[in-house]
């Protein structure tokens, strides 16, 4: 289930990054609720002469030593004609990079037209490459998938079915072999650089799970840490079905199918359920299995390519 994400204010970009960022509020507080409409960081360059026919105003806009220098050579008339101008184009806000102090001036009509201004230590090049990670964070297409999500040696795997299939079973049985929940019931995705989908929990259920007639387990305390995944790609989907339901099933694994999520194609296998088959190792042979697709090799394919190769005259 895809949602849109909420619009990115500049006060969220704060509250949520100020740490890694170095990032504090000079000025403008009263601008806070202002959008960022593009993930990205823009030096304004040539805005700052007059030239601003091509402004990224959408943007996070920084300033770095050649601008601040630009600026204190300007008479201090004319320094104020430009800033007006420069904050007239409804930017989103200003970060001062290397602890650059901006002059009184910008100050003072930076809180008169309620711009934030901001200050890091943290040099030009290294804010916008960290700043821009943490838009494109803030500006990825986000949801909820049904189902709880387990890391098994490094394959993400999202284990959906219906209620009662023994889906909080199987996860169980996965951790106590080692490996880490990383959701339950229900894991948030986000698509990240239009292809891969990463799978986390709620900050609520993080560390704990549901399992039927015991009631709220806290996986991290019973389990240790390493029980434990915040996040993870996820690389392959599994549905339960019980068996009577769960239809024609590729019983040599020729045909990948693949389910949506977020837009991006994630393989999906179907495992039947009945009783006495051991879940817990089904899904992680499946995950194995993945795994070694994902390295290119496939034993079906090579299983097949015998097969065609016996059949062929002279075959042996």
């Amino acid at each position: 289930m895809a949602t849109k994400h909420d619009p990115v204010l500049v006060e969220k970009f704060y509250t949520d990054h100020a740490g890694e960022l170095g990032l504090k509020l000079l000025a403008g507080a009263a601008g806070l609720k202002r959008i960022i409409r593009e993930p990205t960081v823009n030096r304004p360059g040539l805005a700052l002469p007059g030239f601003t026919k091509y402004i990224a105003n959408k943007r996070v806009q920084v300033i770095g030593n050649a601008e601040a220098y630009y600026l204190k050579s300007l008479p201090e008339a004319e320094r104020l004609q430009r800033y007006q101008h420069f904050l007239s184009y409804k930017i989103p806000c200003i970060v001062f990079s290397r602890d650059l102090r901006p002059d009184k001036l910008l100050l003072k009509e930076a809180e008169r037209v309620d711009v934030p201004i901001f200050q890091t230590p943290l040099i030009t090049m290294k804010f916008i490459n960290h700043a821009t990670l943490a838009l494109e964070m803030m500006f990825a297409p986000r949801g909820t998938e049904i189902g709880s999500m387990v890391d098994i040696l490094g394959v993400g795997v999202i284990i959906k079915g219906e209620s009662g299939i023994g889906k909080s079973e199987s996860v169980l049985a996965l951790i106590e072999r080692g490996y880490s929940l990383v959701a339950d019931d229900a894991t948030k995705v986000t698509l990240v650089d239009g292809h891969d989908v990463i799978g986390t929990s709620s900050e609520l259920t993080r560390n704990h799970m549901e399992v039927r007639g015991i009631g709220i387990v806290n996986v991290a305390a019973m389990f240790g840490v390493k029980s434990i995944r915040h996040e993870k790609r996820v690389d392959l989907v599994i549905t339960l079905k019980a068996w009577n339901e769960a239809g024609e099933v590729d019983r040599v694994g020729m045909d990948q199918e693949f389910v949506k999520i977020l837009g991006a194609d994630v393989p999906h296998i179907v495992i039947p359920v009945r009783p006495g088959r051991d879940l817990a190792r089904l899904i992680e042979v499946a995950a194995f299995q993945t795994k070694l697709k994902m390295s290119g090799y496939n034993p079906a394919q090579e299983f097949n390519d015998r097969l065609i190769a016996r059949m062929s005259p002279g075959g042996k």
